[in-house]
């Protein structure tokens, strides 16, 4: 049953947090040391890494790029990273600290045209598209806004472009722990069926990896139920190769 399992760290001032349904207000620190957090992983056979600048989310720029560094310098983790990346610079600096893949999510409904540029220097290997929803409609800016964008016909528009890498977050279940949105992620699929679809959000037990993996999703995202203790690294070796 293989999977590519990719623990989630979300940054907030250079320390390994959890936010609920993307509430800052919301928020448990779970470690200091996010290096110390992805050490574990790598140590548990872990192979990738989805790194989360929230801090960088809020003032529309990259902020936690040392973290990013010191991650990428003291690991082998292949590390996609988002938040907050708006710009060319923002860009540079996130590959020029390590992350083999970058996420842009708000990015792609604001600054089509400054995403479709990123999609064409560097391909649909090394940009994924965010698509985080609410109700079937993308929102943006950190889930703070809601849009009238429906998902299918987004994503289709961008993998027309290019694309061929989505994350894709159901608000509603993303850090609630109550199991992820199979049936949302079945319909991507049927729509799009050679897509590198990761699921995000709502995980909460091995049972609920085993079901996504049944309905044949390719990649998962989740953190929370790590931190929380429902899913121990060890148990995650049946999805590693």
């Amino acid at each position: 049953m293989i999977m590519d399992i990719i623990p989630a760290i979300d940054l907030i001032d250079g320390k390994c947090v959890r936010l609920s349904q993307g509430d800052y207000g919301r928020k448990i620190v779970y470690n200091e040391n996010p290096l110390e957090v992805a050490l574990e992983f790598e140590a548990n056979g872990i192979s990738r890494l989805h790194l989360v600048d929230l801090d960088g989310a809020k003032a529309q720029h990259i902020v936690n790029y040392r973290v990013l560094e010191n991650i990428t310098s003291r690991t082998s983790l292949c590390v996609d990273f988002g938040g907050g990346l708006k710009t060319d610079d923002d860009l540079r600096i996130a590959f020029e600290c390590g992350a083999r893949m970058i996420t842009g999510g708000s990015i792609a409904v604001k600054s089509p045209d400054i995403f479709e540029s990123w999609i064409s220097r560097f391909g649909g290997e090394k940009i994924i598209l965010g698509a985080d929803v609410k109700g079937e409609k993308i929102a943006v800016t950190g889930w703070t806004e809601s849009t009238e964008k429906e998902l299918l016909p987004f994503l289709d528009e961008y993998i027309k472009k290019g694309i061929c890498k989505v994350i894709c977050t159901d608000i509603s279940k993303d850090g609630m722990l109550q199991g992820p949105s199979t049936d949302l992620y079945k319909k991507i699929l049927d729509a799009f069926p050679g897509l590198y679809l990761v699921a995000s959000g709502g995980v909460s037990s091995v049972k609920d990896l085993e079901i996504l993996a049944e309905a044949g999703l390719p990649a998962v995202i989740f953190g929370k139920a790590i931190y929380e203790g429902r899913i121990s690294l060890k148990e995650l070796s049946v999805f590693l190769d």
